[in-house]
């Protein structure tokens, strides 16, 4: 029997600042694009807990949570923060589980099917490694115990935040039968609309509809669904999968027309991602940039490059390129992102008449990155290139 356990930390981004500033404790805190008094057009990347009894929640128009909650703490994200508080976290997993499979930057699966004498069994290591974020990182994580990844994530989402669930395989429908469908994996607000017609709303109820009839309406999720109802789930922990892309986006607070203002910023995109690419050595061949117009138009354009790269200025100068011509007569724009994809591990680069011009531009990235590290991510940034 696998014996799998879920970390996810609670509120990661929100309760990172909250621990780094004690005056904004106990408040409600969002992070996220700035509201400018309820005008503001991005969106809320992470809310504490406080902030989420008004109802703001990730994703949600950052115009929308000031309206519900205007005495909130607004925060910007700092990206850097947040990966280096993470990085120690997911290194404190590897001491306990020989497979551990980061989901995010705040959450985790933990296969420790073959450790437990070791460690004198899995709620011994998954208490212990929840003292030792709350003591190393003072922050707090839910945790779930269970035969497998499905029940795991569940369980983790029980009793938050901080809370600790086991679900051992003789209580698997103990656990699951009360819980709605939409604490399911694939039940997302379209499938839950259309089981609710069906007189479905539990997973008790789910279990009762004969799997031929779900997979005659849902098609292969319909078997997904029939299967999860039951607790039943083989998919296995993989270690060190990598993330399939990364990006960032900048909503401007007006519909932004000044060419250097706009390379700027593309700059500093091209920063965050070229960052968090050499924090997990990684390198990209595709750099994507987005465009959207004043009028919600978006244009998406990916560009595939010769060599691997994790320069920022390589992923700039690409970026770049692909907004010049998606943008020739110069239109008002909304917002920019910036992102890469077809990951690969870093390893030696290859050699040209330019290898040593290289080796300094890397080296300085380096230096540049270790000083964010320390320091915070307004520590230093690059000049603006027009």
């Amino acid at each position: 029997m696998r014996v799998i356990i879920h970390v996810d930390m609670d509120a990661f981004y929100a309760s990172i600042e909250q621990r780094d500033n004690p005056v904004i404790r106990n408040r409600p805190v969002v992070v996220g694009a700035d509201p400018a008094g309820g005008s503001g057009r991005g969106v809320v990347s992470a809310a504490s807990y406080e902030a989420r009894t008004f109802g703001i929640h990730s994703a949600m128009p950052i115009s929308t949570a000031y309206k519900r909650c205007p005495h909130a703490v607004f925060l910007p994200v700092d990206t850097e923060k947040y990966c280096r508080v993470s990085s120690g976290i997911m290194a404190l997993f590897h001491e306990y589980a020989p497979v551990v499979e980061a989901v995010s930057l705040d959450e985790a699966f933990l296969d420790v099917s073959g450790v437990q004498r070791l460690f004198s069994g899995a709620e011994r290591i998954a208490r212990t490694i929840k003292e030792r974020i709350l003591s190393e990182h003072r922050l707090t994580a839910s945790v779930g115990i269970a035969p497998n990844k499905l029940l795991a994530k569940m369980a983790s989402e029980f009793d938050k935040p901080d809370g600790f669930t086991v679900v051992p395989q003789e209580r698997v429908q103990q656990f699951l039968d009360p819980l709605p469908v939409s604490a399911l994996w694939g039940v997302g607000k379209k499938t839950d609309v259309r089981l609710a017609a069906m007189g479905v709303r539990t997973v008790r109820q789910l279990r009762a509809v004969p799997q031929q009839d779900l997979e005659s309406i849902f098609g292969k999720n319909g078997g997904s669904l029939w299967n999860y109802a039951r607790g039943l789930d083989d998919s296995p922990v993989e270690a060190g999968r990598q993330a399939k892309s990364i990006s960032n986006e900048h909503t401007f607070a007006r519909d932004e027309t000044c060419p250097e203002v706009i390379a700027d910023t593309i700059l500093q995109l091209s920063e965050k991602v070229g960052f968090r690419l050499r924090n997990r050595r990684l390198t990209a061949k595709t750099i994507t940039f987005k465009l959207r117009f004043e009028d919600f138009q978006t244009l998406v354009r990916a560009k595939t490059v010769d060599h691997p790269v994790s320069l920022s200025e390589d992923i700039y100068a690409a970026a770049v390129g692909i907004y010049g011509e998606l943008n020739r007569e110069r239109r008002p724009v909304r917002l920019i992102g910036v992102g890469v994809s077809h990951l690969g591990e870093s390893g030696g680069g290859q050699m040209s008449f330019f290898s040593e011009e290289r080796e300094t531009r890397e080296q300085l990235s380096l230096t540049i990155d270790e000083i964010k590290k320390r320091f915070g991510e307004n520590a230093i940034r690059r000049g603006p290139r027009y």
